[in-house]
């Protein structure tokens, strides 16, 4: 039993050490981040509803494109230890963005408040282009 689970914490952590790819200057690059102190976790789940096989950026096409990105953060709950009372919260969250342009790059921060989370979208001038359209939060 400790044989599958060694390998696949070990196939998890080579993802992450994995060097990421040449940018394509003919693709948009878009990068993940989260400045919320709770945040810890931004993964890029879905390009057009296409699951993606590395969570850690976005690399579009130019034009329009829909991204999910899975957002793992913490919430401090009530009640009498309330800086004790640590929860996970999981959300999925989804941007449309019609104008992406080849060899730019762009930023996705998602960011917490609460029990609530949301997404941006800004460009290298660091404007905001997109926001998020759906937000799932299942736990």
């Amino acid at each position: 039993m400790r044989t599958p689970l060694l390998l696949l914490a070990l196939g998890s952590l080579a993802a992450c050490v994995s060097p990421l790819p040449a940018v394509d200057p003919q693709q948009a690059w878009v990068e993940l981040s989260t400045p919320t102190p709770g945040g810890k976790l931004i993964l890029a789940e879905r390009l057009d509803n296409q699951r993606l096989s590395d969570g850690r950026f976005f690399q579009v096409t130019p034009g329009s494109h829909e991204l999910e990105v899975r957002f793992d953060f913490e919430i401090f709950g009530g009640g009498m230890s309330m800086m004790n009372d640590v929860q996970e919260r999981l959300c999925y969250l989804t941007v449309r963005y019609d104008h992406f342009e080849a060899g730019q790059r762009y930023q996705l921060e998602a960011r917490s408040l609460g029990f609530r989370a949301s997404a941006r979208l800004y460009n290298a001038k660091r404007e905001i282009v997109a926001e998020d359209r759906l937000v799932n939060c299942v736990r």
